[in-house]
C-alpha cells in the first residue's frame, strides 16, 4: 500500500539535509503556463462565416433529419441515425471518386482511404449498437426486422432478402437495404470489389451486436435486421447531395469537399449527442459505462481528423480555384477554417466542459483556498486500486484530450499543405512573440486535468523515492 501523506514525505522540509541527492530528486518544478497575448477564446467564429458553412453544406436541412424522432422507444436514434447518414455519404462518396473522369486524379489511394473510412466508421457504429446490450432501459427499442419469423418464405415480387441453409436445418436470412448505395456499388464493376469488403466488415464488426445494419451482408449468425431504410432514408438523405453553387461552380472538387465536410458534421453530431450521453451517466454514477462511452468519444476525435486528412487528396490547383470561387476567406488574423462549424466548437467546448465532472467522480470538493483537496484523492484513487471504475473513467476523460489536440495540431498541418503556410498562420507574415493563431492556442493550452496531472507527477516521484533507483538498476541487468 502506497503512503499518500505526499505533504510529509515527498515535500515537507523535514527531509534530512544529509542527503541533497534525495531532496534535490523531490523537487517537482511546474512548468509556466505558456503565455498568449492579444488573443480572444478561440473556439468562437463570426455570425456570417458560420451561415454561409451551414449553407454551403446544407446543414440546416440535415439538421432536420439528424433531430427529427422517428421512434419514441428507441433511446439510441438520436446518437445512431448521424452516423448512419455519415456511412451512407461514404458510399455516395465512393461513387464520385470512382466516377470522376479527370486523368490526374489519384483514384486508387482515394478508394484506399474511402475503405479505410468506411472501416472505421463501421466500428464505431458497432460500439454505439453494443452499448443497447449492456444498457438495459435501451435493450430491445431499435426498430429491427425480425426475418426469421418468416420460415424462409419470401415475397414474390421486390425482395430484398436471401435465404439459405447452413448445418442442415439452420435458416439464415440475409437482408439488402432497397433504397442504400451500396447494394448497387456491389454490381458495379469499378467498386464491386470495395463494396464487399465492406459488406464482409460489416459482418464482423457487428457480431456482438443484438441485431446487424440489413444492407447485404452476409448476417451468418441469422440475427434480426435494423430497418436500416426507415431510420436512415437514404433517399432523403441523398436528395441533399448537392451544394447549392453547383449550377455555376465547374469544379470537381466542389463535390469532394462537399461530400467530405457532409461526413464531418454527421459524425460532429453524433459526437454532440455522445458528450451528453457522458455527462448524464457521470451524473447518474453509472461510471464503467461512461468510461466506455469517453473512449467511444476518444475514437471519434480521432476519425474527425481521418475525415480531414482526405483533403490531402484533393488536386492542388482546383482546390485552390474552388478555394477563390466559394471566396474562403479568414474573417480575421487568427480565426481558423474550422470554427466555422458551429458543431465543431460546440463539441470542443463539451470535451473541456468534462472537467468539471472530476470532482464528482473522485467524491470531493473542490477546495475554496485553492488546496490540493482534488489531487490528494486522485492519488488515493490510483494507488488504493478499490474503485476501477472510477479509475477507467477519468483515465479515459484525459484521453479524450488527448485526441482533442491531436486533431487540432493535424488540422493545422492539413492546412499548411493543402493551402500553404501562409494561410495556415491568418496570413501573418511577421508574428510577434507572444502572438500565436487559434488552432495553436487550442493545442498549447495548459491540460484541462491538472489535479490529475499532478497527482500522477507527484505519484511518480513517490515511486521514484521509493526505489531509490534500483529500478533502473533492476533493468539494466
Amino acid at each position: 500500500m502506497v503512503d499518500l501523506d505526499w505533504k510529509a514525505k515527498m515535500v515537507s522540509s523535514d527531509i534530512p539535509n544529509k542527503s541533497p541527492k534525495l531532496s534535490n530528486k523531490l523537487q517537482v518544478s511546474i512548468p509556466t503556463p505558456f503565455r498568449f497575448s492579444n488573443i480572444s477564446s478561440p473556439l468562437s467564429t463570426s455570425a456570417p462565416a458560420s451561415s454561409a458553412y451551414d449553407y454551403y453544406l446544407r446543414l440546416p436541412e440535415l439538421r432536420k433529419l439528424w433531430e427529427t424522432k422517428e421512434f419514441p422507444a428507441w433511446q439510441n436514434e438520436r446518437v445512431v441515425k448521424p452516423a448512419l447518414h455519415a456511412l451512407e455519404i461514404t458510399f455516395r462518396f465512393i461513387s464520385i471518386v470512382l466516377s470522376d473522369p479527370r486523368s490526374y486524379s489519384n483514384r486508387r489511394e482515394w478508394k484506399r482511404r474511402l475503405e479505410s473510412l468506411t472501416k472505421g466508421q463501421i466500428e464505431l457504429i458497432a460500439m454505439l449498437c453494443e452499448d443497447e446490450t449492456e444498457d438495459k432501459t435501451a435493450a430491445g427499442t431499435a426498430p429491427i426486422v425480425d426475418l426469421t419469423s418468416s420460415n424462409g418464405v419470401l415475397a414474390r415480387e421486390s425482395s430484398s432478402t436471401e435465404v439459405w441453409k447452413l448445418h442442415g436445418e439452420t435458416t439464415v436470412v440475409s437482408r439488402t437495404s432497397k433504397d442504400s448505395l451500396l447494394p448497387r456499388l456491389a454490381t458495379w464493376q469499378k467498386s464491386e470489389d470495395a463494396a464487399q469488403k465492406i459488406l464482409y466488415t460489416i459482418e464482423c464488426e457487428m457480431r456482438r451486436c443484438p441485431y446487424t445494419l440489413g444492407l447485404g451482408e452476409p448476417n451468418l449468425s441469422g440475427k434480426p435486421s435494423l430497418d436500416y431504410d426507415a431510420v436512415c432514408k437514404p433517399n432523403d438523405l441523398h436528395a441533399l447531395k448537392r451544394s447549392p453553387y453547383d449550377h455555376c461552380i465547374e469544379n470537381h472538387e466542389n463535390a469532394t469537399l462537399f461530400t467530405t465536410h457532409q461526413i464531418l458534421e454527421s459524425w460532429i453530431q453524433t459526437a454532440k449527442q455522445v458528450l451528453k450521453r457522458i455527462a448524464s451517466r457521470i451524473d447518474a454514477e453509472i461510471f464503467e459505462t461512461a468510461a466506455s462511452d469517453c473512449y467511444l468519444m476518444e475514437r471519434i476525435w480521432k476519425l474527425l481528423a481521418e475525415i480531414e486528412d482526405l483533403h490531402l487528396l484533393m488536386d492542388p490547383d482546383d482546390f485552390l480555384h474552388l478555394k477563390s470561387q466559394l471566396l474562403i476567406k479568414p474573417v480575421s488574423e487568427t480565426e481558423a477554417f474550422c470554427f466555422r462549424s458551429k458543431g465543431l466548437v460546440e463539441i470542443t467546448k463539451m470535451s473541456k466542459e468534462l472537467k468539471h465532472k472530476v470532482p464528482f467522480i473522485l467524491g470531493v470538493e473542490v477546495d475554496p483556498k485553492g488546496g490540493p483537496r482534488i489531487q490528494e484523492a486522485a492519488m488515493r484513487l490510483y494507488s488504493e486500486k478499490q474503485e476501477g471504475n472510477k479509475v477507467f473513467l477519468v483515465q479515459a476523460l484525459q484521453a479524450i484530450e488527448g485526441a482533442l489536440k491531436r486533431f487540432f495540431y493535424g488540422y493545422k498541418q492539413v492546412l499548411v499543405v493543402v493551402m500553404g503556410s501562409l494561410e495556415a498562420k491568418g496570413n501573418r507574415v511577421v508574428a510577434g512573440s507572444g502572438s500565436v493563431d487559434s488552432l495553436s492556442q487550442v493545442f498549447l493550452e495548459p491540460t484541462y486535468f491538472p489535479s490529475l496531472d499532478a497527482a500522477k507527477t507527484f505519484l511518480g516521484e513517490f515511486w521514484n523515492h521509493e526505489l531509490g533507483g534500483s529500478g533502473l538498476t533492476q533493468w539494466k541487468k
